[in-house]
Protein backbone atom coordinates (compact mmCIF):
# COMPACT_ATOMS: atom_id res chain seq x y z
CA UNK A 1 0.00 0.00 0.00
CA UNK A 2 2.82 2.35 0.91
CA UNK A 3 4.64 1.65 -2.37
CA UNK A 4 1.48 2.20 -4.42
CA UNK A 5 0.96 5.59 -2.75
CA UNK A 6 4.56 6.54 -3.56
CA UNK A 7 4.26 5.44 -7.21
CA UNK A 8 2.46 8.55 -8.48
CA UNK A 9 4.71 11.13 -6.72
CA UNK A 10 7.84 9.30 -7.93
CA UNK A 11 6.50 9.17 -11.48
CA UNK A 12 5.63 12.87 -11.46
CA UNK A 13 9.04 13.74 -10.02
CA UNK A 14 10.76 11.71 -12.75
CA UNK A 15 8.71 13.35 -15.50
CA UNK A 16 9.23 16.89 -14.18
CA UNK A 17 12.96 16.34 -13.63
CA UNK A 18 13.50 15.04 -17.18
CA UNK A 19 11.44 17.87 -18.69
CA UNK A 20 13.46 20.45 -16.75
CA UNK A 21 16.69 18.73 -17.82
CA UNK A 22 15.58 18.78 -21.46
CA UNK A 23 14.65 22.48 -21.29
CA UNK A 24 17.94 23.39 -19.58
CA UNK A 25 19.91 21.62 -22.30
CA UNK A 26 18.01 23.43 -25.06
CA UNK A 27 18.62 26.76 -23.31
CA UNK A 28 22.36 26.10 -22.89
CA UNK A 29 22.71 25.00 -26.51
CA UNK A 30 21.08 28.20 -27.74
CA UNK A 31 23.20 30.23 -25.34
CA UNK A 32 26.62 28.65 -25.96
CA UNK A 33 26.05 26.83 -29.26
CA UNK A 34 27.66 23.72 -27.75
CA UNK A 35 26.46 20.14 -27.25
CA UNK A 36 29.24 18.94 -24.96
CA UNK A 37 27.20 19.52 -21.79
CA UNK A 38 24.21 17.45 -22.94
CA UNK A 39 25.27 14.01 -21.61
CA UNK A 40 26.50 15.42 -18.29
CA UNK A 41 23.26 17.27 -17.63
CA UNK A 42 21.20 14.20 -18.42
CA UNK A 43 23.43 12.13 -16.11
CA UNK A 44 22.74 14.70 -13.39
CA UNK A 45 19.00 14.38 -14.04
CA UNK A 46 19.22 10.58 -13.85
CA UNK A 47 21.16 10.86 -10.61
CA UNK A 48 18.51 13.14 -9.07
CA UNK A 49 15.72 10.78 -10.08
CA UNK A 50 17.56 7.73 -8.70
CA UNK A 51 18.34 9.55 -5.46
CA UNK A 52 14.85 10.93 -4.89
CA UNK A 53 12.62 8.00 -5.89
CA UNK A 54 12.02 4.64 -4.24
CA UNK A 55 13.82 1.55 -5.52
CA UNK A 56 15.46 1.15 -8.93
CA UNK A 57 12.57 1.39 -11.39
CA UNK A 58 12.34 5.13 -11.92
CA UNK A 59 16.12 5.58 -12.10
CA UNK A 60 16.43 2.93 -14.81
CA UNK A 61 13.39 4.36 -16.62
CA UNK A 62 14.94 7.84 -16.48
CA UNK A 63 18.19 6.40 -17.88
CA UNK A 64 16.44 4.84 -20.86
CA UNK A 65 14.34 7.95 -21.53
CA UNK A 66 17.46 10.13 -21.31
CA UNK A 67 19.33 7.92 -23.77
CA UNK A 68 16.42 8.14 -26.21
CA UNK A 69 16.19 11.92 -25.73
CA UNK A 70 19.91 12.42 -26.35
CA UNK A 71 19.81 10.16 -29.38
CA UNK A 72 16.71 11.75 -30.84
CA UNK A 73 17.18 15.47 -30.18
CA UNK A 74 20.88 16.06 -29.57
CA UNK A 75 22.74 13.51 -31.74
CA UNK A 76 23.17 13.62 -35.53
CA UNK A 77 20.94 12.93 -37.43
CA UNK A 78 18.77 15.25 -35.35
CA UNK A 79 15.13 14.43 -34.60
CA UNK A 80 15.61 10.84 -35.61
CA UNK A 81 16.60 7.68 -33.75
CA UNK A 82 19.94 5.98 -34.36
CA UNK A 83 20.01 3.45 -31.53
CA UNK A 84 22.93 1.38 -32.84
CA UNK A 85 25.45 4.20 -32.77
CA UNK A 86 28.40 3.76 -30.37
CA UNK A 87 27.55 7.02 -28.62
CA UNK A 88 24.03 5.83 -27.87
CA UNK A 89 25.20 2.48 -26.50
CA UNK A 90 27.91 4.14 -24.38
CA UNK A 91 25.43 6.71 -22.99
CA UNK A 92 22.96 3.95 -22.13
CA UNK A 93 25.61 1.93 -20.30
CA UNK A 94 26.88 4.95 -18.34
CA UNK A 95 23.42 6.14 -17.33
CA UNK A 96 22.28 2.66 -16.35
CA UNK A 97 25.37 2.28 -14.17
CA UNK A 98 24.75 5.68 -12.56
CA UNK A 99 21.07 4.94 -11.90
CA UNK A 100 21.75 1.43 -10.56
CA UNK A 101 24.56 2.53 -8.23
CA UNK A 102 22.61 5.55 -7.00
CA UNK A 103 19.47 3.46 -6.48
CA UNK A 104 21.43 0.84 -4.56
CA UNK A 105 23.10 3.48 -2.40
CA UNK A 106 19.91 5.39 -1.62
CA UNK A 107 18.00 2.16 -0.94
CA UNK A 108 20.67 1.08 1.51
CA UNK A 109 20.68 4.48 3.20
CA UNK A 110 16.90 4.47 3.50
CA UNK A 111 16.97 0.96 4.97
CA UNK A 112 19.59 2.06 7.49
CA UNK A 113 17.51 5.11 8.40
CA UNK A 114 14.45 2.89 8.80
CA UNK A 115 16.32 0.50 11.07
CA UNK A 116 17.70 3.41 13.06
CA UNK A 117 14.23 4.97 13.38
CA UNK A 118 12.75 1.67 14.51
CA UNK A 119 15.51 1.24 17.09
CA UNK A 120 14.94 4.79 18.33
CA UNK A 121 11.20 4.14 18.54
CA UNK A 122 11.80 1.01 20.58
CA UNK A 123 14.19 2.89 22.86
CA UNK A 124 11.65 5.68 23.33
CA UNK A 125 8.89 3.14 23.98
CA UNK A 126 11.03 1.39 26.58
CA UNK A 127 11.91 4.65 28.30
CA UNK A 128 8.28 5.73 28.24
CA UNK A 129 7.16 2.44 29.80
CA UNK A 130 9.80 2.77 32.51
CA UNK A 131 8.77 6.36 33.21
CA UNK A 132 5.08 5.49 33.26
CA UNK A 133 5.71 2.50 35.52
CA UNK A 134 7.61 4.74 37.91
CA UNK A 135 4.90 7.40 37.81
CA UNK A 136 2.08 4.91 38.37
CA UNK A 137 3.76 3.09 41.24
CA UNK A 138 3.60 5.95 43.77
CA UNK A 139 -0.15 6.77 43.58
CA UNK A 140 -1.11 3.11 43.27
CA UNK A 141 0.96 2.27 46.34
CA UNK A 142 -0.69 5.15 48.22
CA UNK A 143 -4.17 4.00 47.19
CA UNK A 144 -3.44 0.41 48.17
CA UNK A 145 -1.94 1.49 51.51
CA UNK A 146 -4.85 3.77 52.39
CA UNK A 147 -7.49 1.17 51.48
CA UNK A 148 -5.66 -1.56 53.42
CA UNK A 149 -5.33 0.69 56.47
CA UNK A 150 -9.01 1.61 56.40
CA UNK A 151 -10.09 -2.02 56.10
CA UNK A 152 -7.78 -3.24 58.85
CA UNK A 153 -8.64 -0.37 61.21
CA UNK A 154 -12.25 0.25 60.26
CA UNK A 155 -13.48 0.33 63.86
CA UNK A 156 -10.54 2.22 65.34
CA UNK A 157 -10.22 5.09 62.84
CA UNK A 158 -12.38 8.11 63.45
CA UNK A 159 -14.79 9.44 60.84
CA UNK A 160 -12.46 12.37 60.17
CA UNK A 161 -9.55 9.98 59.61
CA UNK A 162 -11.61 7.91 57.18
CA UNK A 163 -12.65 11.03 55.26
CA UNK A 164 -9.06 12.28 55.11
CA UNK A 165 -7.79 8.97 53.76
CA UNK A 166 -10.66 8.71 51.28
CA UNK A 167 -9.90 12.23 50.11
CA UNK A 168 -6.28 11.21 49.52
CA UNK A 169 -7.41 8.11 47.61
CA UNK A 170 -9.76 10.23 45.50
CA UNK A 171 -6.98 12.71 44.68
CA UNK A 172 -4.58 9.94 43.67
CA UNK A 173 -7.25 8.25 41.54
CA UNK A 174 -8.08 11.57 39.88
CA UNK A 175 -4.41 12.11 39.11
CA UNK A 176 -4.18 8.63 37.57
CA UNK A 177 -7.16 9.37 35.33
CA UNK A 178 -5.54 12.61 34.13
CA UNK A 179 -2.29 10.79 33.43
CA UNK A 180 -4.03 8.10 31.37
CA UNK A 181 -5.85 10.81 29.40
CA UNK A 182 -2.51 12.49 28.68
CA UNK A 183 -0.95 9.24 27.51
CA UNK A 184 -3.90 8.46 25.25
CA UNK A 185 -3.80 11.96 23.76
CA UNK A 186 -0.09 11.94 22.95
CA UNK A 187 -0.13 8.43 21.46
CA UNK A 188 -3.22 9.08 19.35
CA UNK A 189 -1.91 12.36 17.97
CA UNK A 190 1.56 10.92 17.29
CA UNK A 191 0.04 7.94 15.46
CA UNK A 192 -2.26 10.18 13.42
CA UNK A 193 -5.43 8.59 14.83
CA UNK A 194 -6.76 11.94 16.05
CA UNK A 195 -7.26 14.81 13.61
CA UNK A 196 -7.56 18.36 14.82
CA UNK A 197 -11.04 19.80 14.71
CA UNK A 198 -10.32 23.49 14.46
CA UNK A 199 -13.21 25.82 15.11
CA UNK A 200 -13.39 29.51 15.91
CA UNK A 201 -13.40 29.60 19.70
CA UNK A 202 -14.22 32.58 21.91
CA UNK A 203 -11.25 33.13 24.19
CA UNK A 204 -13.32 34.07 27.25
CA UNK A 205 -15.49 30.96 26.91
CA UNK A 206 -12.40 28.76 26.68
CA UNK A 207 -10.87 30.29 29.81
CA UNK A 208 -14.16 30.16 31.73
CA UNK A 209 -14.58 26.46 30.96
CA UNK A 210 -10.97 25.81 31.95
CA UNK A 211 -11.27 27.63 35.27
CA UNK A 212 -14.50 25.86 36.21
CA UNK A 213 -12.77 22.48 35.81
CA UNK A 214 -9.59 23.66 37.52
CA UNK A 215 -11.40 25.10 40.57
CA UNK A 216 -13.43 21.93 40.90
CA UNK A 217 -10.25 19.94 41.55
CA UNK A 218 -7.93 22.62 42.99
CA UNK A 219 -10.24 25.00 44.79
CA UNK A 220 -7.47 25.94 47.21
CA UNK A 221 -5.37 27.50 44.41
CA UNK A 222 -6.35 30.87 42.93
CA UNK A 223 -5.57 31.58 39.29
CA UNK A 224 -5.12 35.25 38.42
CA UNK A 225 -6.39 35.77 34.88
CA UNK A 226 -5.50 38.55 32.45
CA UNK A 227 -7.27 38.63 29.07
CA UNK A 228 -7.49 41.18 26.24
CA UNK A 229 -10.35 43.64 26.52
CA UNK A 230 -11.46 43.09 22.96
CA UNK A 231 -13.51 40.16 21.68
CA UNK A 232 -11.11 37.44 20.50
CA UNK A 233 -11.85 34.46 18.24
CA UNK A 234 -9.13 31.84 17.82
CA UNK A 235 -9.28 28.86 15.42
CA UNK A 236 -8.30 25.83 17.51
CA UNK A 237 -9.29 22.44 18.76
CA UNK A 238 -10.74 23.79 21.98
CA UNK A 239 -10.76 20.45 23.82
CA UNK A 240 -7.05 19.87 23.18
CA UNK A 241 -5.99 23.45 23.96
CA UNK A 242 -7.99 23.28 27.20
CA UNK A 243 -6.08 20.10 28.01
CA UNK A 244 -2.79 21.92 27.39
CA UNK A 245 -3.73 24.77 29.71
CA UNK A 246 -5.02 22.36 32.35
CA UNK A 247 -1.75 20.42 32.22
CA UNK A 248 0.28 23.62 32.64
CA UNK A 249 -1.83 24.79 35.58
CA UNK A 250 -1.69 21.35 37.20
CA UNK A 251 2.07 21.18 36.75
CA UNK A 252 2.37 24.48 38.58
CA UNK A 253 0.24 23.13 41.45
CA UNK A 254 2.22 19.89 41.70
CA UNK A 255 5.75 21.01 40.86
CA UNK A 256 6.18 24.76 41.52
CA UNK A 257 7.77 24.46 44.94
CA UNK A 258 6.97 27.44 47.18
CA UNK A 259 4.41 28.90 44.77
CA UNK A 260 2.10 31.58 46.14
CA UNK A 261 0.65 33.05 42.94
CA UNK A 262 -0.42 31.49 39.65
CA UNK A 263 -1.23 33.51 36.54
CA UNK A 264 -2.91 32.78 33.23
CA UNK A 265 -2.29 35.58 30.78
CA UNK A 266 -3.32 35.97 27.14
CA UNK A 267 -2.07 38.87 25.02
CA UNK A 268 -2.58 39.70 21.36
CA UNK A 269 0.63 40.25 19.42
CA UNK A 270 -0.08 41.16 15.80
CA UNK A 271 -1.90 38.11 14.38
CA UNK A 272 -1.07 35.83 17.31
CA UNK A 273 -2.73 35.07 20.64
CA UNK A 274 0.05 34.38 23.15
CA UNK A 275 -0.91 32.19 26.13
CA UNK A 276 1.27 32.38 29.24
CA UNK A 277 1.02 30.32 32.43
CA UNK A 278 3.32 31.76 35.12
CA UNK A 279 4.06 31.05 38.76
CA UNK A 280 6.28 32.52 41.45
CA UNK A 281 7.68 29.21 42.69
CA UNK A 282 11.25 27.96 42.75
CA UNK A 283 11.57 27.86 38.96
CA UNK A 284 13.02 25.13 36.74
CA UNK A 285 16.66 23.98 37.01
CA UNK A 286 18.56 25.38 34.04
CA UNK A 287 19.92 21.97 33.03
CA UNK A 288 16.36 20.64 32.63
CA UNK A 289 15.05 23.42 30.38
CA UNK A 290 16.48 22.09 27.06
CA UNK A 291 14.85 18.65 27.54
CA UNK A 292 11.80 19.69 29.50
CA UNK A 293 9.24 18.69 26.86
CA UNK A 294 10.82 15.29 26.14
CA UNK A 295 11.90 14.26 29.63
CA UNK A 296 9.54 11.30 29.71
CA UNK A 297 11.38 9.86 26.74
CA UNK A 298 14.78 10.01 28.38
CA UNK A 299 13.65 8.68 31.71
CA UNK A 300 14.39 11.97 33.49
CA UNK A 301 11.29 13.38 35.12
CA UNK A 302 11.88 16.71 36.83
CA UNK A 303 9.67 16.91 39.86
CA UNK A 304 9.32 18.44 43.27
CA UNK A 305 6.38 16.16 44.06
CA UNK A 306 5.69 12.49 44.56
CA UNK A 307 3.58 12.65 41.45
CA UNK A 308 6.26 12.80 38.79
CA UNK A 309 4.28 12.96 35.56
CA UNK A 310 5.49 16.45 34.68
CA UNK A 311 7.49 15.21 31.69
CA UNK A 312 4.59 13.21 30.26
CA UNK A 313 2.15 16.08 30.71
CA UNK A 314 4.51 18.55 29.04
CA UNK A 315 5.14 16.13 26.19
CA UNK A 316 1.38 16.04 25.61
CA UNK A 317 1.33 19.85 25.57
CA UNK A 318 4.18 19.97 23.06
CA UNK A 319 2.51 17.40 20.79
CA UNK A 320 -0.82 19.24 20.78
CA UNK A 321 0.74 22.66 20.14
CA UNK A 322 2.89 21.26 17.31
CA UNK A 323 -0.26 19.79 15.78
CA UNK A 324 -1.64 23.36 15.81
CA UNK A 325 1.42 24.55 13.88
CA UNK A 326 3.18 26.26 16.77
CA UNK A 327 5.72 25.61 19.53
CA UNK A 328 5.54 25.68 23.30
CA UNK A 329 8.40 27.18 25.32
CA UNK A 330 9.48 27.39 28.94
CA UNK A 331 11.71 29.82 30.77
CA UNK A 332 12.43 31.05 34.27
CA UNK A 333 11.03 34.44 35.24
CA UNK A 334 13.62 37.06 36.27
CA UNK A 335 11.62 37.78 39.44
CA UNK A 336 11.39 34.07 40.27
CA UNK A 337 9.22 31.19 39.14
CA UNK A 338 8.57 29.62 35.76
CA UNK A 339 6.73 30.68 32.63
CA UNK A 340 5.28 28.41 29.94
CA UNK A 341 4.01 30.05 26.79
CA UNK A 342 2.77 29.31 23.28
CA UNK A 343 1.10 31.27 20.49
CA UNK A 344 -1.84 30.49 18.21
CA UNK A 345 -2.76 32.29 15.02
CA UNK A 346 -5.93 34.35 15.10
CA UNK A 347 -6.70 33.32 11.52
CA UNK A 348 -6.42 29.75 10.27
CA UNK A 349 -4.10 29.89 7.26
CA UNK A 350 -4.66 26.21 6.39
CA UNK A 351 -7.29 25.53 3.79
CA UNK A 352 -7.66 21.93 4.87
CA UNK A 353 -8.14 20.87 8.44
CA UNK A 354 -5.25 18.94 9.86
Amino acid sequence: MKHSKQLLPDGLFTLVTLLITFCVILFLQNLFDSRTLTPMIFVLGVYLVSWRTQGYFWGIAASLISVLAVNYAFTYPYWAFDLISPECIASAVVMLIVSTMTGALTTRLKQQEKVKAEAETERMRGNLLRAVSHDLRTPLTAIYGSCSAMMENYDTFSREKHLKMLSSVSADAQWLVRMVENLLSVTRIDSGEVALKKQDTVLEELVDSLLVKFRKHYHQQTVQVSLPEEFVLIPMDAILIEQVLMNLLENAVFHAKGMQNLWLRVVIDQNMAVFRVEDDGAGIPEEQLPRLFTSHLTGDTPSDSSRSSMGIGLSVCSTIIKAHGSQIHAQNRPEGGACFYFALELEDTCDVEQ
